[in-house]
């Protein structure tokens, strides 16, 4: 064993006693601390780390409810099938990881042996593949998107690939960018025979999970450099309040004209609505706006988000998209 890999196994042994202690025992932080000689700081950053990982998955029974009002107003709302919404994390835990949590969770108790599942991108969707139950087979995987250059988190070809491994199911991945150089390239990649037949197998998918992604400055098509900050901006100009499966919308749930919309390479808006069940998993009060536009755009019949996110989508007058400091709920354990 190298030096690196000995370094690697003691931070994993650290990191499963830390998490032991803090799970399963409910220690305090402060008493991790003080029992491993490590910084408070350090056991927090720790358990943040294990739950974006996977080191740390967190099962949720969906025969209970944490916050049944919210679910059952939501529902009635917006005329869903099923909201699930879970107590909004403390400070230092990605709310990413806990609707992600959720929404694998959810997923492997809704996906039915030898359904197709649709795929987007982004963490929270990565986050449910991670807490997905393992499967011996019987399903096939479908890209929604086209993909990224760079391996990561948020990558359409990562996160579709995970889901293909822990389902032990074959993946159709849309074999061209996410974005066209140009509005002609795209509509060139659309009529090849690998991006059309994968995108033609939309309409056999049965059920999708979609993410949110927001153009907040805490966004993280801005923080991974998916699109610049011009073009963040110019979309923000646009009345573009986030996108869905590469869909730019604007508050009302209306697709954007912009330069970017016209060269994503994605399944059509037609498309995802002929989907048999579209869940929707996003949490965050900086996400309210794209959400609330999701669903005024019939792109989710599930829902899964956070307390303080529900909360502000049933305010029809609240969900601002720059109130990024709203109070967040109370710690998952």
């Amino acid at each position: 064993m190298t030096v690196a890999e000995d370094a690697g196994q003691f931070e994993a042994d650290v990191a499963t006693r830390v998490c032991w202690h803090y799970y399963k025992e409910g220690c305090t932080q402060e008493e991790i601390a003080q029992r491993l000689g490590l910084t408070r700081k350090r056991v927090n950053q720790i358990i943040g780390h294990a739950l974006e990982t996977g080191l740390v998955k967190i099962a949720i029974d969906s025969r209970y409810s944490a916050c049944p009002d919210l679910e059952s107003r939501l529902q009635a709302h917006y005329d869903l099938r099923l909201a699930k919404v879970v107590p909004s994390p403390g400070p230092g835990v990605d709310v990413r990881t806990v609707v992600g949590a959720a929404a694998g969770q959810l997923l492997s108790e809704r996906l039915g042996d030898g359904e197709t599942l649709g795929v987007t991108w982004g963490g929270t969707i990565c986050a449910a593949a991670q807490n997905l139950r393992r499967r011996a087979g019987g399903n096939t995987v479908v890209s929604l998107i086209g993909g990224l250059a760079a391996s990561g988190p948020v990558n359409p070809y990562d996160a579709a690939a995970l889901f293909a491994r822990v389902l032990g199911a074959p993946c159709q991945y849309v074999t061209a960018p996410m974005f066209a150089d140009s509005r002609e390239l795209r509509d060139a990649l659309l009529q090849s025979v690998p991006v059309k037949d994968v995108l033609g197998r939309v309409r056999n998918v049965d059920r999708a999970l979609l993410s949110a992604i927001d153009l907040t400055e805490l966004s993280k098509a801005l923080e991974y450099g998916v699109i610049s900050r011009q073009v963040w901006r110019s979309l923000r100009d646009s009345g573009a309040v986030g996108d869905i499966a590469g869909h730019y919308l604007d508050a009302n749930g209306k697709r954007v004209s912009h330069p970017l919309a016209d060269r994503v390479i994605s399944a059509g808006l037609d498309q995802l609505r002929e989907i048999g069940e579209l869940i929707l998993a996003a949490g965050g009060t900086h996400k309210v706006p794209i959400v609330r536009a999701a669903l005024r755009a019939k792109l989710a019949h599930v829902l899964i988000t956070d307390e303080a996110a529900a909360a502000m989508l049933l305010d029809e007058e609240g969900g601002s998209e720059n109130d990024d400091n709203a109070p967040r709920g109370f710690r998952l354990l």
